[in-house]
């Protein structure tokens, strides 16, 4: 019983219902615990329901919580006798059946909200089935689809890099010896040099890595577009021969692909790495200017404590109106900002609209994207918050104590129906003697009757004549009530017997309840004291 308790508290504790420290068993719920378990509970059940999760000083108070407590557990499904009592003064029996009841319904209520997760994940397939076949159609337009994928990967893999280093050129200024060794090494100076001025913060060693590093790609990409050059010029070269020049070709373009494919690859590193580069460096650029400032206002106010000639109220009246002045600008940026936005926002609006007029398509195509978008950013927020709540579950979980195996359950609860199966089949066994005795009986009762009518009948025919059968009618007709009186009493007995045991099992229970008299005594001495406080308050303001 103890491990069924224990298994119940526990399930409690996963389902979301916060237990006090050291109770691991039913046996260990006072009145404060059980109304925290059954108001959380109930909290999770339907959120509409809040109740205190402590109980307060005030006995008027304590009764009518718990009143409230119960009649909204009766509400949810509640089948037993429950009041106030049950709280204020638990038993062992009353506290494990409400705490299974609960165990019960939160599990429901759990069930319910998978539901609608599914409904949700649903909802989120649909949309996206919705943005494939978008993306399929505009796919579709193209007559190779395969070869205008590739191309398309190339080219933006070389915008990328392209765009990458026109920041970069921004920035910094190209190094000349970056310059001699033709169009990629001229592409990619830019990246070196900013990820040279990068590295060198950090250090000579890890800047004559990068630049070996940078010095291997260059190598590759220029072996790769050697390769695919004298490719090139052999493929031009077999077109002579008409015979060999489908298969050729096939392998030209399995060889291009799997060349454009590494060069996109190295496209890609090296776009990644400029940018992370770029982020170092702008966040170095930023801590040094922070620190400058601070170092600029640390000065200035060094100056004004150093300085006596000009008091403090100067100093303070300047900064005025400075931050006046601040405000002054501010406010005719926002008037300037208005004034440039207005035409800007009138000229996106007439654009959108010829858009819409030219090709309504793509600006319905568009809202459903944006609309796609919002969606999954909910959705994404979701699983963060679902995540968040997953590894703090996972805490929770590290930080309980360890409990049995599952194949240890699984065993006793093997055990458990094995014992129920049992008394299931002997509880059909005594039913059926039962059936079988109630029918033998009335059978005999029945011959009886029909035994007595006719010896009734025979007698009392020959009673009418002579006396001696008249005495025999009179001793026939005592022994009929005296057994029927036997019977009666016998039922009686019976009946004394099944209430007697009935007595003896409350008393049991009550007995085990271990209601505390002291305890009960202390509560309608409080509850006396308080009516008497009210009373006298009562009677105060009569007077």
């Amino acid at each position: 019983m103890d491990e069924a308790q224990e298994i119940l508290l526990n399930s409690l504790g996963s389902l979301g219902v916060s237990l006090p420290p050291g109770v691991s068993s039913v046996q260990d719920l006072n009145p404060g615990t059980l109304v925290s378990i059954c108001a959380q509970s109930l909290h999770l059940i339907d959120d509409s329901l809040s109740f205190p999760t402590s109980l307060p000083d005030i006995m008027a108070e304590r009764f009518k919580i718990c009143a409230e407590i119960a009649s909204a557990i009766k509400g949810v499904g509640y089948r037993g006798d429950i009041s106030f009592n049950q709280f204020l003064y638990p038993s062992e029996e009353d506290s494990y059946k409400l705490v299974r009841f609960l165990v019960e319904r939160l599990s429901e209520a759990s069930e319910g909200g998978k539901n609608a997760n599914k409904k949700i994940d649903g909802v989120i397939r649909s949309e996206n089935n919705k943005l494939e076949v978008v993306l399929k159609d505009t796919v579709e337009k193209d007559d190779n689809p395969r070869l205008h994928l590739n191309q398309l990967i190339v080219t933006t893999g070389l915008n990328d890099l392209k765009l990458e280093t026109e920041v970069v050129e921004t920035t910094c200024p190209v190094d000349k010896e970056f310059s001699v060794n033709g169009p990629i090494d001229a592409c990619l100076a830019p990246r070196d040099k900013a990820e040279k001025g990068a590295v060198g913060i950090s250090g000579e060693g890890s800047l004559e890595s990068s630049k070996e590093a940078r010095c291997r790609r260059l190598e590759d990409v220029k072996e790769l577009i050697e390769e695919s050059g004298n490719l090139k010029g052999a493929s031009y070269g077999v077109r002579e021969s008409p015979a060999n020049s489908y298969t050729v070709f096939e392998q030209n373009l399995a060889f291009l692909q799997e060349h454009s494919s590494k060069i996109q690859n190295q496209i890609k590193d090296l776009h990644s790495e400029g940018k992370m580069l770029l982020e170092e460096l702008s966040s170095r650029v930023l801590e040094s200017q922070c620190l400058q400032y601070e170092y600029n206002v640390l000065e200035a106010v060094v100056g004004m404590a150093t300085d006596h000639e000009k008091p403090i109220d100067l100093y303070v009246e300047d900064l005025n109106k400075r931050i006046e002045a601040g405000r002054n600008d501010l406010v005719e940026l926002g008037s300037q900002w208005d004034a440039l936005n207005k035409p800007l926002e009138d000229k996106k609006r007439s654009l959108e609209e010829s858009l819409h007029a030219q090709t309504p398509e793509v600006l319905d195509k568009l809202k459903k994207l944006k609309e796609v978008e919002l969606q999954t950013q909910e959705i994404i927020s979701e699983i963060q918050k679902r995540e968040e709540e997953h590894s703090r579950l996972s805490a929770e979980l590290k930080d309980q104590p360890k409990v049995a195996s599952r194949k240890s359950y699984i065993q006793r609860i093997s055990e458990i129906t094995k014992n129920s199966r049992k008394q299931d089949a002997d509880i059909e066994r005594i039913l059926q003697e039962t059936r079988e005795l109630q029918i033998e009986s009335n059978s005999i009762q029945d011959r009886l009757h029909r035994t007595y009518a006719v010896v009734d009948e025979t007698i009392f025919r020959d009673a009418k004549k002579d006396s001696v059968s008249r005495q025999a009618y009179r001793l026939l007709t005592s022994l009929h009530q005296s057994f029927e009186q036997i019977s009666e009493k016998i039922l009686a007995t019976d009946r004394a017997r099944r209430e007697i045991a009935e007595h003896e099992a409350k008393l049991a229970a009550m007995a085990s309840r271990s209601l505390d008299i002291n305890r009960l005594q202390t509560d309608l001495d409080a509850i006396r004291r308080e009516n008497e406080f009210l009373e006298q308050r009562l009677h105060n303001r009569e007077m």
